[in-house]
């Protein structure tokens, strides 16, 4: 059995993270429970994973509330959902179940990735039917959409004022491995935490990727660093490298337009995707002037979004920076091109992972010193000193409870690194005999 559906939260309170918007969403709940809601619908948006279906159904089951649902399997035009959301969201319910009170069950219409509803032919399409159908509701209505903005552009406008927005945000680390912990003791599984933070640091805030991973590796029974090999690199940059090259190898703008809109990268990160590689693709010269050209107008809108904080303006970086960049060729380029990662964004993520171990040994050694962990940072360079000596540094590491990379960046060496570890790992089973003995 899939292990995202055998743990998927049985209530709101069990949603891991996003305390705040589990909050908006159960006010909103008890309002129409109360038959008095502020609004007849909310909109759950945010990136893959962070448990907004799960808080849907969550909320569902918390209060009793039958559930009618449109994933992305439906075929979503007008008459589709007129027929199955309007029908579910306006009637009164004849023939429902009934509470312990005797009040008739409440029915929640779910419509999962609204923000893939596309207009067709100049017509409202689906758009138009949901918001038809929550101004007519007498149910409670809950969108669901990874990109926000992207639901309420064009005559999905007319959405901002009829839903209440609740963002859900990546989830912490700390929660992922606490969740992963009580998986592990489910299952039977012998894990080292650190192999479970690693799960949770490469996921990125997406619970069910790193549920997913946890149980690609559990077939051996134990969860160890050495089994993380097996996991490979995320699919979601496959998924970005096969979007960037029908992006750049596109003839037309809607093709590359498009494309961008399945891939639901931010446009902060796909303009740093294309600039990387689209001197790989446009040899010609002044196709790859003109590229740059629409993407550097793109990158004046990314601007004016950051400093105005309108994010409406996304739509125009997102078409200029993909489909300005592919009405700007004139002579394609066959065969296979080779891309390449960001240099940036690789830089960046190397940077704040150093940041972020260095935090944790300030931390650990503020706690030992009392002192802040700020003025232990400025004792980080005198530790990497003392790491000179293997056997001093092996007794640092066991009484500050290093872990493998937090030694290998202070000792500056794998091989020596390693030792050190080594003789930690020797010092600490040593001290664990001790302590059966002290009685």
């Amino acid at each position: 059995m899939n292990w995202t559906e055998k743990y998927r939260p049985a209530h709101l309170d069990d949603v891991i993270g996003n305390k705040e918007a589990k909050e908006k969403l159960l006010k909103w709940a008890r309002e129409w429970q109360v038959g008095s809601p502020s609004k007849k619908a909310v909109i759950l948006y945010g990136k893959p994973g962070v448990g907004k279906t799960s808080a849907a159904h969550a909320l569902a089951r918390d209060f009793g509330w039958e559930i009618v649902e449109l994933n992305a399997s439906d075929d979503r035009n007008r008459d589709v959902i007129r027929r199955v959301a309007l029908t579910g969201a306006v009637s009164e319910i004849l023939g429902a179940p009934e509470d312990a009170m005797g009040r008739k069950v409440r029915r929640l219409i779910i419509l999962d990735e609204a923000d893939n509803l596309y207009e067709r032919n100049g017509d409202a399409g689906g758009k138009g039917a949901i918001i038809e159908t929550i101004k007519a509701a007498k149910q409670p209505i809950i969108l669901l959409a990874n990109d926000y903005y992207g639901l309420t552009k064009g005559r999905g406008s007319e959405l901002k004022k009829l839903c209440i927005p609740i963002e859900f945000g990546r989830v912490s680390e700390r929660e992922i491995v606490s969740l992963l912990e009580k998986i592990c003791r489910n299952e039977g599984l012998e894990y080292e935490k650190e192999a479970l933070e690693a799960i949770a640091r490469r996921c990125d805030g997406d619970v069910r990727s790193a549920i997913n991973d946890l149980q690609s590796i559990s077939y051996e029974r134990r969860i160890t660093r050495d089994a993380l090999r097996h996991l490979g690199y995320r699919d979601r940059e496959a998924e970005i490298f096969t979007a960037l090259r029908i992006i750049l190898k596109a003839r037309d703008m809607r093709t590359a337009i498009n494309q961008a809109r399945i891939l639901d990268e931010s446009p902060d990160n796909l303009i740093l995707w294309i600039d990387e590689n689209l001197p790989a693709e446009y040899t010609n010269p002044t196709d790859l002037m003109r590229g740059y050209y629409f993407l550097s107008r793109a990158d004046v809108f990314l601007g004016r979004t950051w400093r105005r904080q309108y994010y409406g303006m996304w739509r125009y970086a997102y078409e200029l920076m993909t489909g300005g960049v592919a009405a700007a060729k004139r002579y394609g380029r066959g065969g296979f091109v080779r891309y390449s990662f960001p240099t940036w964004l690789r830089k960046m993520a190397a940077g704040k992972q150093e940041r972020r171990m260095k935090q944790e040994m300030a931390r650990k050694i503020g706690k030992k010193m009392h002192c802040s962990a700020s003025k232990a940072m400025e004792i980080l360079p005198l530790i990497k000193r003392i790491f000179m000596n293997a056997k001093m540094a092996s007794l640092l590491a066991v009484s500050l409870e290093l872990k493998r990379e937090e030694i290998e960046y202070l000792a500056e060496d794998k091989e020596k690194a390693e030792e050190i570890y080594k003789m930690a790992e020797k010092i600490r089973k040593m001290n664990k005999q001790t302590m059966l003995f002290n009685f």
